[in-house]
């Protein structure tokens, strides 16, 4: 074995973010993902950035898959994908709700055709619901989840964040139920077909929100708040002399922290006796704590005295500070790659440590149509000449691998 997951083939109609991370993930771990291209290939192969006509962004998301480039709208594309269901052990996609049934190859064909497959459809509202026709991607799902109204300052609109939250997070949450379901195949000898949305994940973050509303009957809603937090203080985002920092000290390390940052007078403030009055004067509590990091010699002297006295606290990095942090580095949560176009370039790492397997694969990310010799003959015992007549109709693609 290469990995936990090796002698696993998973059929993958993913593209862009959701389902990609999902077989990226099992990809990590060692599966053999064979990716499922129209002849025009995953629309991220033209996402930045670009070199040399190359995208980082689908090599990031693609490596250690095969792909094979398939007209899934004629006879004999749907006819190969329907050959290869008896050999995988999974099949993901992301379309639209409705799409693989109108493609001829929904749950209900291919569970006749291979009852052991775990079928995972992964979509921005799910493949039931009065949202679920809808289109969508990860900020749509965010916003219906009552996420995006909690971002940004209190009396200001909404914010934005730039990076995909959901998507990844769905593809991680896609990923457990499949191998969940791997398990359960392995005990009972059935397949199975798992639902998983962007919206459903999204609003499995929320911490507090729900259940506050609910118990107080719609009474208290919590809302965006800026730098700090609703309801946990001093628990929030500090500014200092040249950065911000990330603070947090809840009720029982608050007098450690009002020792560490030489005040200890505020243990019994009334202003500050506990956590609800902390917020409700959370604006002077701002600046005693503020006051104090003015006071050291610069943000650093503070940030290691916050750490050393045990106070979680985080300096807010930017994505290249926190690409060059050692930290990071050292565990390989940042990592570097090879491409065969690319130069060498810094991708996130697997997420995922097992004891077993200490050392992350060395994957490559597929041209368009690349493992369609390979796929065809190995597993469905396609002769040379048939493989041809299939390119020359167009049913098959594939692009130059100098491209």
């Amino acid at each position: 074995m290469n990995h936990l997951l090796s002698g696993y083939t998973v059929l993958d109609f993913t593209h862009f973010l959701a389902g990609p991370a999902c077989t990226r993930l099992m990809a990590e771990l060692g599966a053999d993902i064979i990716k499922v291209e129209s002849p025009s290939g995953d629309a991220t192969r033209n996402m930045p950035f670009s070199k040399n006509g190359r995208s980082g962004y689908f090599v990031q998301q693609n490596r250690g898959k095969k792909s094979i480039s398939i007209d899934l709208r004629s006879s004999e594309g749907l006819e190969i994908i329907k050959s290869l269901l008896p050999k995988v052990d999974v099949l993901i996609e992301n379309f639209s709700p409705g799409t693989m049934s109108r493609l001829g190859i929904g749950w209900e064909e291919v569970r006749k055709i291979n009852p052991r497959v775990v079928m995972c459809s992964v979509s921005t509202f799910g493949q039931t619901g009065p949202l679920s026709k809808l289109v969508g991607y990860d900020p749509i799902g965010q916003a219906f989840a009552g996420i995006t109204d909690l971002i940004g300052e209190k009396d200001g609109p909404p914010c934005y964040p730039m990076f995909s939250l959901g998507d990844t997070l769905t593809g991680a949450h896609a990923f457990g139920a499949i191998n969940a379901s791997l398990l359960y195949r392995e005990r009972s000898g059935k397949g199975q077909y798992l639902d998983i949305s962007i919206l459903d994940c999204y609003f499995h973050h929320h911490d507090l929100s729900p259940q506050i509303v609910s118990l107080s009957e719609r009474a208290l809603v919590p809302t965006r708040n800026g730098r700090m937090h609703f309801t946990l203080a001093p628990t929030g985002i500090f500014r200092g002399k040249k950065r911000y920092m990330f603070i947090v000290a809840l009720e029982h390390q608050w007098p450690d922290f009002c020792r560490v940052i030489n005040k200890e007078e505020l243990i019994k403030d009334q202003r500050f006796i506990d956590n609800a009055a902390r917020v409700d004067n959370v604006e002077e509590l701002v600046e005693e704590i503020e006051s104090w990091i003015r006071s050291m010699p610069d943000d650093d002297a503070a940030i290691t005295a916050l750490m050393e006295g045990r106070i979680p606290v985080a300096p807010v990095l930017s994505i290249t500070e926190a690409m060059d942090h050692p930290h990071l580095v050292e565990r390989g949560t940042i990592r570097t790659i090879s491409d065969r176009v690319l130069p060498d370039f810094e991708v996130p790492g697997c997420p995922l440590r097992f004891s077993e397997f200490p050392e992350p694969l060395e994957l490559e990310a597929p041209f368009l149509g690349e493992h369609n010799r390979d796929v065809l003959e190995h597993l469905l015992g396609f002769s040379e000449e048939k493989i041809k007549t299939l390119e020359e109709s167009g049913v098959l693609s594939t692009e130059s691998k100098t491209s």
